[in-house]
């Protein structure tokens, strides 16, 4: 039986978290969203009169706000963050003050109003280009980027600050795919996706970068798996979390077989040299958590979410990228 729990959702209606909420809801957690909501304000509409949940439009680098709204919450699971790499890069400024500084001030906070569990999204790009076979946990970080330079940081700081009392998990997910209500086509398996099916070829930037993909149900049950657990058994733990590795290019592979059409794919050079495979060996074998939904799963997925009509315009509306959206808000 489920314990219930009150769990605090920074970008609760965020990609991920569109989909976490209603579920969390489900299990009979009462749930707090703390979002900007710059990618739509009905993300959330499925679960909107919900009596156990509590949405507060805010910006989470507001320490007042944050020390009114998260007393009385026992578990933080952190989700917002300017999200990848080209996005952070439009204002670093910006992008600091939002992933790190204000990170550093939701642990104090919630540290100090009785939090007894902190749950991080992290980045497994935080271990920049590898050549180990096995990319775990225990290797060096070595970021190439400022987005997942700061992703390092803040897991740093975050077990610094973790007590008896304030358990803290770090959790380093490879890259989501598939269909959410608040959608994203900036993403490597959505993009190839979106392309096949609305421009009737797929284009691939270079094409033997590894990347590391998680299906985003996937995704959703491991952080309830984890509201299951006892904190002090995943306290101070740092886990990777994805499927299988593949190229972009056997992405792109996939996603014209799993179509079943003759699409054609188009390579082009890239000067994009990110590349990264991961290990999720540790999480089987502690906790007994393996990703079950496939990357084919996560296509058909949004094959079904264009043919229901749930993703209108998806070439050019911005609320479904990142960078468009912030540019266009002008996010300071």
């Amino acid at each position: 039986m489920t314990q219930t729990k009150n769990v605090f959702v920074t970008g609760g209606a965020g990609y991920v978290g569109a989909v976490l909420v209603p579920q969390l809801l489900a299990k009979g957690h009462r749930v707090k969203v703390l979002d900007l909501y710059i990618y739509g304000e009905d993300v959330l509409n499925v679960v909107k009169d919900d009596p156990h949940l509590i949405q507060i439009k805010g910006d989470i680098r507001d320490r007042g706000l944050l020390e009114r709204e998260l007393a009385g919450y026992d578990t933080v699971i952190h989700l917002a963050c300017i999200s990848n790499d080209p996005s952070y890069e439009l204002n670093p400024a910006l992008s600091k003050a939002i992933n790190y500084d204000a990170f550093l001030q939701l642990v104090d906070v919630a540290k100090q109003v009785g939090v007894k569990h902190f749950i991080y999204a992290s980045s497994s790009s935080v271990y920049g280009i590898k050549d180990d076979p096995e990319v775990t946990e225990d290797l060096p970080l070595n970021s190439l980027t400022d987005y997942s330079k700061y992703k390092a940081k803040c897991e740093e700081y975050l077990d610094l600050q973790a007590t008896a009392e304030f358990s803290v998990t770090t959790i380093r997910p490879a890259t989501i795919c598939g269909y959410s209500p608040r959608q994203r086509f900036d993403l490597t398996v959505n993009i190839l996706t979106n392309h096949a099916l609305n421009k009737g070829k797929i284009t691939v930037f270079g094409g033997e970068q590894q990347r590391p993909n998680l299906h985003i149900q996937d995704m959703v049950d491991l952080y309830l798996f984890l509201l299951e657990l006892p904190p002090e058994k995943i306290h101070r733990k740092i886990y990777n979390v994805g499927y299988h590795n593949y190229t972009v290019r056997q992405l792109a592979e996939m996603v014209r077989d799993t179509l079943g059409g003759e699409i054609p794919i188009e390579t082009t050079p890239s000067d994009d040299i990110r590349s990264y495979h991961v290990s999720s060996r540790k999480i089987k074998e502690e906790l007994g958590f393996e990703a079950k939904h496939t990357v084919p799963e996560a296509i058909l997925d949004l094959h079904q979410a264009f043919r229901a009509g749930l993703l209108p315009h998806p070439l050019d509306d911005i609320r479904y990228y990142n960078i468009k959206t912030m540019l266009a808000i002008n996010l300071k």
